[in-house]
């Protein structure tokens, strides 16, 4: 028996509202009629790293309540661990203390989400460092995973790595693959990001969604085109918007849908506004192509 059609929940990435105070771009979001937030563990939104990470925390649970926002756990930070080098270090990089500052960044975000009563705790994999063999990587991959996967299954709270274009996992069969490697552990789940399944996939959007369905915990969505990882507002790229979500909707999905537009914090609450319309559009018209009226073309 096919899953009942889920009413899909959208939210936005605080990772595109970076110029925003955390309580403004939350009292933004629940404004417009958002569902949820993709709450980014940054220095300016939650710093993971900063004193009384559990006292902020509940601050900001008490918020959320307040506003009627659901929320998942993102961990794409730029520059959180390291000033100088972009997402570094990784759960990749040849030192192992660098590989453990990753590792308990998401340790952090565990608990963090179980505090927030979040959805899923996003995460990946990391660039490949120059110079090491995909065995071996892989293998610092599955190593630097296994106690955030013990602490998820602990903490009740799924973790959901993502498909990264250019990273060691970065299609859907890598994902299976470090299933695989790891054992199928129950709190291993998928990260989706719509843009990247047109970028790279060999099948469309809503055929990844399909195939992705049993493992999905967390989406990300944005327009994109063929081959060039660049995240755009809706209706500037070539994504048909209506068949990817009637096919998220059809899979019965619990979780947050959340605009990821991390390059247009510039124009936040502007994005945030049109994302909505255009979503809440393309929705309510399945099978029918989205227009592009309310993009920002």
């Amino acid at each position: 028996m096919s899953p009942t059609p889920a009413a899909l929940r959208f939210g936005y990435g605080t990772n595109g509202l970076a110029d925003l105070r955390l309580d403004d771009a939350l009292a933004l979001l629940a404004d417009l009629g958002y569902d949820g937030v993709g709450l980014t563990l940054d220095h300016m939104h939650l710093d993971p790293l900063a004193p009384d990470l559990a006292d902020r925390t509940r601050r900001v649970a008490h918020r959320l309540d307040a506003l009627g926002l659901e929320v998942t756990v993102e961990t794409g930070a730029r520059y959180v661990l390291d000033p100088r080098r972009k997402h570094g270090p990784s759960l990749l990089d040849a030192d192992p203390e660098d590989r453990a500052r990753r590792t308990d960044l998401l340790l952090r975000a565990v608990r963090v989400a179980a505090d927030l009563g979040a959805h899923a705790v996003h995460c990946f994999s990391g660039v490949t460092p120059p110079g090491t063999d995909r065995d071996t990587a892989w293998k610092r991959l599955t190593e630097s995973l296994t106690p955030v996967l013990d602490a998820a299954g602990a903490a009740g709270v799924p973790l959901a790595v993502e498909p990264e274009p250019g990273h060691l996992l970065a299609t859907l069969a890598d994902f299976h693959r470090l299933r695989r490697l790891l054992g199928d552990p129950e709190h291993l789940g998928l990260t989706l990001d719509i843009g990247h399944c047109q970028c790279l996939e060999p099948l469309p959007p809503a055929d990844c969604v399909r195939a992705a369905a049993p493992w999905l915990r967390h989406v990300q969505i944005e327009d994109m085109r063929r081959g060039v990882h660049e995240h755009l507002p809706f209706g500037d790229g070539e994504i048909d918007f209506p068949p990817v979500l009637e096919a998220l909707a059809a899979t019965g999905y619990r979780g947050l849908t959340v605009v990821e537009l991390p390059r247009h914090s510039h124009a936040g609450p502007h994005h945030a506004d049109l994302s909505l319309s255009f979503l809440r559009r393309a929705a309510s018209f399945p099978r029918r192509a989205a227009t592009c009226e309310g993009s920002s073309r």
